[in-house]
């Protein structure tokens, strides 16, 4: 790949790719990535997650090297990535999810942040859900995001695969991604609140990742309600200090994810929490609506049509 630009003056860079069971999927995330119109080196780890490593995705091309590894610490998303940013030895790390694409010029825009702006150390960019059926731009219209504004709730514009990272603040700063929280439900969000509170993080408007909007993914609420409800309420413990609208997204996710594992007190209760601080919350409504006999699975087919989830 030629650039017309020399390599030294831009940042190395590990992109790591946690993965488990989506061999082809994954192929078409390495492509993405190799073909990546960046100047500067960019390595990738694949980090093979609850299964053996598929050798034949490593390659050793100079400046896109490709190392397929297992995830030797907490089993999941969290341990996963963990491996990788350990396993990195480079100025950057970023990550990509198996099921997701990097569009031209994400990467550049995003080193070059770092590069010039020795203050910054957490850069996030929009992106473009899609599937058979639908494209749809998602970016978040605002260049600073602090920690105040994640602790509002969850800003899904703000997804792991256009995360780019200073590996050193990460490694001896902010930390790594928590393993702690059960199923690695939200780890790339609980990473945010902590990064934002040392630096704002930068986010570019630009559409630089595309995600693949579809139904295989791990943390579907219908089968993993009782993950979801368990992270929500880790969450909600860990971060006293959410806003009446933060608490009221985490709360208002374990009362669905309550209600659609079968617990319908449970799930009316955590509604009634929901609604104490925030009135009418969407995901409350949803909860009492599967409580009294709506299926879920009716409910998330109807918002999966619209790119929305819980």
């Amino acid at each position: 790949m030629s650039t017309g630009e020399p390599a030294g003056g831009w940042p190395s860079v590990t992109v790591v790719i946690p993965t488990r069971d989506r061999p082809e999927l994954l192929r078409e995330t390495l492509g993405s990535i190799r073909d990546h119109d960046y100047p500067g080196e960019l390595r990738s780890v694949v980090v093979f997650d609850q299964s053996e490593p598929d050798d034949d995705v490593a390659s050793d091309k100079p400046g896109r090297e490709v190392l397929a590894i297992s995830n030797g610490r907490t089993p999941g998303a969290a341990g996963a990535r963990n491996t990788g940013v350990l396993a990195a030895r480079t100025e950057l790390v970023a990550c990509c999810d198996d099921t997701d694409l990097w569009l031209p010029g994400k990467l550049r825009a995003q080193a070059a942040v770092l590069r010039d702006d020795p203050a910054a150390e957490f850069v996030t960019c929009g992106l473009r859900l899609f599937n058979d059926t639908m494209s749809a731009d998602r970016p978040l219209k605002r260049r600073l995001v602090r920690h105040g504004d994640l602790l509002k709730g969850h800003l899904p514009q703000l997804h792991p695969s256009g995360f780019v990272v200073r590996r050193a603040a990460m490694v001896d700063g902010f930390g790594l991604f928590d393993e702690t929280i059960p199923g690695s439900y939200g780890e790339d969000y609980e990473l945010l609140l902590r990064a934002s509170a040392r630096t704002p993080i930068r986010n570019l408007q630009m559409i630089g990742v595309a995600i693949r909007w579809h139904k295989a993914s791990y943390f579907g609420v219908v089968k993993n309600a009782p993950t979801i409800s368990a992270a929500g309420q880790w969450l909600l413990r860990r971060y006293p200090e959410f806003t009446a609208a933060g608490y009221a997204h985490w709360a208002g996710k374990v009362a669905f994810a309550e209600a659609t594992r079968g617990a319908r007190g449970s799930g009316l209760r955590w509604a009634a929490k929901t609604m104490t601080r925030r009135p009418l919350d969407p995901r409350a409504v949803l909860a009492i609506m599967v409580a009294l006999g709506v299926p879920a699975e009716f409910i998330m087919r109807q918002l999966d049509r619209v790119g929305h989830g819980i």
